[in-house]
């Protein structure tokens, strides 16, 4: 991880060794001939990126990266499945409410009234329109995430195979990111902050990352010249890999620097399931069979 971390400098790192080598070496700048500027080649790249450690701390990041990147993957999700199976169960034999939740008057479609409530949210619309733009935004483009993610896995082409682009070719990322940004922000005004605990502001901090890491591979690969080199013929592997339960490294399909990326984004996904319970996140899961029962 710390070897993808440095490479996000090595730019400014080439400019400094390239600024330092003209200085100590006058003699080189004619070699170019007028009008034309230096190419910076991915050999270039991958050199200045390549940080010497000691094999010792070497080993112990690959360690580290692997354990990351295949056991820890069944075992967050195991975990996510197995709380989240006991917080439902919790919840269905909470008791009843001494109130009733039902919406006056009532329709003729209960179940459509219900389905309208939970995804176009008209009373939010009607109130904080502003705020409901930025909820279709991230719930269409979350919708296509989720089919950007599935795509990688095999036997499924919505995006060819040798493609570099997910689903969307970025835009999707941003989709989902801008309107994360705008949850977090409303949540520093009246009055939302009043009603704000740390774990709301964590959650969105952790879901922002979560998406940004997602985004700068993608953006890497599909809004820049060389990208990172990981296409979904690669992922689709990895992912493989994983169903299959093989434990195989997954530096065999997925190469270079970038690769700490992945591990970043993944360990960040990790964190979200071990999180998903116990948040305010898993209610979303209820808001379709309690909006039936409002309307019925």
């Amino acid at each position: 991880m710390a070897l993808g971390l440095l490479s996000l400098l090595s730019p400014f790192a080439m400019d400094a060794v390239s600024s330092a080598s003209t200085e100590a070496t006058p003699t080189l700048a004619p070699t170019l001939a007028p009008g034309l500027t230096p190419t910076v080649t991915p050999d270039v790249i991958a050199s200045a990126s390549n940080v010497a450690l000691p094999p010792w701390l070497a080993t112990l990041f690959d360690k580290v990266d692997y354990f990351i990147m295949v056991p820890l993957v069944y075992v967050a999700i195991q975990f996510c499945i197995v709380f989240l199976i006991i917080r439902m169960l919790k919840i269905f034999r909470a008791p009843p409410a001494p109130f009733t939740l039902q919406i006056f008057p009532s329709r003729k479609r209960p179940a459509g009234a219900a389905l309208a409530d939970t995804f176009a949210m008209p009373q939010i619309r009607k109130h904080q329109p502003l705020f409901w733009v930025f909820l279709m935004v991230f719930h269409v483009s979350f919708l296509l995430l989720i089919l950007g993610h599935l795509d990688i896995l095999p036997r499924i082409s919505l995006v060819p195979e040798a493609s570099r682009d997910m689903l969307g070719a970025g835009l999707v990322g941003v989709g989902v990111t801008v309107p994360l940004l705008y949850f977090l922000f409303r949540r520093f005004r009246t009055p939302n902050r009043e009603i704000s605990v740390y774990a709301d502001y964590l959650l969105l901090i952790l879901v922002i990352f979560l998406c940004l890491f997602g985004d700068l591979m993608s953006w890497g690969n599909s809004w820049t010249q060389y990208g990172f080199v990981m296409t979904k013929a690669d992922f689709s592997q990895y992912f493989a890999s994983l169903a299959h339960f093989t434990f195989q490294d997954p530096r065999t399909w997925l190469t270079g620097t970038h690769y700490h990326f992945a591990v970043i984004h993944v360990l960040l996904a990790e964190t979200f399931f071990f999180v998903l319970p116990f948040s305010k996140i898993v209610h979303s899961f209820l808001s379709l069979p309690i909006n039936l029962l409002r309307r019925k």
